[in-house]
């Protein structure tokens, strides 16, 4: 997901293997850098190499005095980054930039196994909803970006990125007969807007960067139940957590109307850890043209915290179709 090659001989700050910068940006200060590995010592930060000081001293420079937007983009030398901007409480100004990777994922890049990858893509021809949830840094981006990247090479069609700010560059033509627009957010304007006004270019897929307000909720519930194929993120720690997220902010806008739009538009929620191994994935997909789905049952009757045990036995009957599909496919397997 990050573009992590080292070349041990280059004092290019492009070719360290990282993913957060944290930089003073009012006085020259010590910079420090988060690795790109994904085990146990992701979580430390270290001093930047003295080979990067006049680098970073020319980002600080940059950046000293332009920041109009303490959530935005930031580009140098070839390199994307997400920029968060904080004065410290010891009158301190410092960023952390994000790296985000130049090259727009695909789902076959998400490292997800053969068989979800085959589930994600269906989801492609289908109306909806889909939620990502999941802690700050665990991917929720990456994949969403992955899904409607696949979507449009596979089904075409018209996608519409709504984002603070925008991340992966895919703006344009997408595959044969799919095309990107892709809308920054301004720093004072309601989400809703934007979505609301997306919904007049007759978008297939629509990409909401984050959930952040209750207008802009009820925007992602109508947009999702009204022929189109919404993705959307938020932070959560389950998918319960997720959904309820969504309700209770949908609910402020539109009153009890909301836990009976979700579940109409729900397609499927995910849950997004990444560790060493890759991505772990928990899930649930409704089924299409179902409203008795025993998903959107609980989601209607807002008894979303009892779907976990529902997420299980769903988990455990994909799999053990995929491992009938697959023994099926190859004499060497024994089925059970």
């Amino acid at each position: 997901m990050f573009e992590t090659n080292v070349n041990p001989g280059s004092d290019k700050l492009r070719d360290l293997a990282f993913m957060d910068l944290y930089v003073r940006v009012d006085h020259p200060g010590q910079a420090r850098y988060r690795s790109a590995g994904r085990d146990y010592t992701n979580n430390w930060t270290r001093v930047l190499p003295e080979i990067y000081k006049e680098e970073i001293e020319l980002i600080a420079g940059k950046l000293r005095g332009q920041i109009e937007n303490p959530d935005s983009s930031f580009d140098y030398d070839g390199m994307r980054f997400r920029l968060s901007h904080q004065r410290l409480a010891n009158g301190e100004d410092w960023v952390v930039l994000r790296r985000i990777s130049t090259r727009v994922p695909v789902l076959d890049d998400l490292a997800f196994a053969p068989h979800m990858n085959l589930h994600l893509r269906r989801l492609g021809q289908r109306d909806g909803l889909i939620v990502i949830s999941g802690a700050t840094g665990n991917g929720k981006t990456t994949t969403a970006f992955g899904l409607i990247n696949d979507y449009l090479r596979n089904f075409g069609g018209v996608a519409i990125t709504i984002e603070d700010p925008v991340e992966y560059a895919l703006g344009g033509p997408v595959g044969e007969y799919g095309y990107c627009y892709q809308v920054q957010v301004n720093k004072d304007e309601d989400w809703a807007t934007p979505l609301k006004r997306a919904l007049r270019w007759t978008p297939r897929f629509i990409l909401v960067g984050e959930v952040r307000s209750p207008r802009a909720a009820e925007q992602i519930l109508r947009a999702a139940t009204t022929g189109h194929l919404v993705i959307t993120t938020i932070h959560a720690g389950t998918i319960e957590e997720s959904l309820m997220g969504l309700m209770h902010l949908a609910e402020q806008s539109m009153g009890s109307a909301a836990n009976f739009m979700l579940a109409q538009g729900l397609t499927a929620a995910m849950h997004q850890t990444l560790n060493a191994n890759g991505p772990f994935l928990r899930y649930v997909m409704t089924e299409e043209g179902n409203n008795g789905d025993p998903v959107r049952a609980l989601v209607r009757e807002n008894r979303v915290g009892m779907i976990n045990s529902y997420i299980d036995k769903q988990i455990a009957r994909m799999n053990t179709m995929q491992g009938v599909s697959s023994a099926m496919h190859n004499p060497g397997i024994r089925k059970s």
